[in-house]
C-alpha cells in the first residue's frame, strides 16, 4: 500500500493508527523502518511509550525485541527531506494516551475486551488491551481450577478475550478476568454424568483430597492416592455430581 503526503497529513491530524514495520533498532534505541511500501519511518525511544522510568527515559524493554516486527503507532511529525523523500516520526506515546483517554471516559467493570498476553509472573498474566495499555489478570481470575502458574492455561503472545473486573481512573490500573470465557460450573457440569470416565489433570492437593481439572473452569475432588503429581493427566470416573453445592466427586482409576 502506497501512501502519499496528503494522506499522511490527514492521518496525522485525525490521530489514526498506522502499522509500522520495524527493520532495525539503532544504538540509541530508536526503531527504524517503514509504513506502507514507500515511507521511511522512525519511532524514537522517547515516543516508544507514555511511561518513563525514574531517569526520565522509556524502558528499553518496549524496544529491544521489536526488530522484524510490526508495531502500531500514530504520526507525530512529517518531514520532507532535501532530496524530496518523506520521513515520518511515529509515536506509540500518542496512541497510548489516546487509548487511556478513551478508557478514562468509557471503561467500567463488565466491559468485554480483546487483548494479547505479553508477560507472566507466578501470580498474574499481563495483557495488552490496546495501544500498549496493560491490564493485570491475577491467577485466581484465570480459572476457578487451582493452578500453580498462569502458563498452565495461557501462553505469551496468545490473543484472548477478557472482562474488566476493576478500573481505577486515578492510577489507570486495570484488573481483568478471563474465567468468564470458560463457562460456569453449571454449564460445564451438565456436559458430564455420573458414571462417565473422562481424562483430567491433577491440580491442587489439599487435606480434603486431590483436585482434578475435568474441563476448563471445572474441578472434581478425588480421595488421596500415591503416585500422582501436579500437571499429570489421569483417567477418572465421575462418582457424584452435586449441582446445588457445586461439587463433583471423582475416583482416579488410571
Amino acid at each position: 500500500m502506497k501512501i502519499n503526503i496528503e494522506e499522511l497529513e490527514e492521518i496525522k491530524n485525525k490521530e489514526q493508527v498506522l502499522e509500522m514495520k520495524v527493520e532495525e533498532v539503532d544504538d540509541s534505541f530508536n526503531m527504524v523502518g517503514y509504513i506502507g511500501e514507500n515511507i521511511k519511518a522512525i519511532l524514537p525511544r522517547s515516543e516508544a511509550s507514555s511511561v518513563v522510568e525514574d531517569d526520565g527515559l522509556v524502558n528499553t524493554k518496549h524496544i529491544v525485541n521489536k526488530a522484524g516486527k510490526k508495531v502500531e503507532a500514530c504520526i507525530k511529525e512529517i518531514i520532507t527531506e532535501t532530496d524530496g523523500n518523506v520521513l515520518v516520526i511515529m509515536s506509540k506515546r500518542i496512541l497510548e494516551l489516546k487509548v487511556r483517554k478513551w478508557m478514562y471516559m468509557h471503561l467500567k467493570p463488565g466491559i468485554k475486551m480483546r487483548g494479547i498476553v505479553r508477560s507472566m509472573t507466578d501470580y498474574a498474566a499481563f495483557v495488552d488491551v490496546g495501544g500498549g495499555v496493560t491490564g493485570m489478570l491475577k491467577i485466581q481470575d484465570i480459572t476457578d481450577v487451582g493452578i500453580n502458574h498462569p502458563q498452565d492455561v495461557l501462553k505469551v503472545g496468545q490473543r484472548i478475550k477478557v472482562v474488566v473486573k476493576k478500573y481505577d481512573r486515578d492510577t489507570g490500573k486495570i484488573d481483568l478476568s478471563y474465567k468468564e470465557n470458560l463457562g460456569t460450573f453449571e454449564s460445564n457440569a451438565k456436559k458430564l454424568k455420573e458414571g462417565d470416565i473422562v481424562e483430567g489433570i491433577i491440580r491442587n492437593r489439599m487435606k480434603t483430597g486431590i483436585f482434578v481439572e475435568l474441563k476448563p473452569n471445572l474441578v472434581g475432588i478425588a480421595e488421596h492416592v500415591n503416585g500422582v503429581e501436579y500437571g499429570q493427566k489421569v483417567l477418572v470416573s465421575i462418582k457424584r455430581i452435586n449441582l446445588e453445592k457445586k461439587k463433583i466427586k471423582v475416583v482416579i482409576i488410571g
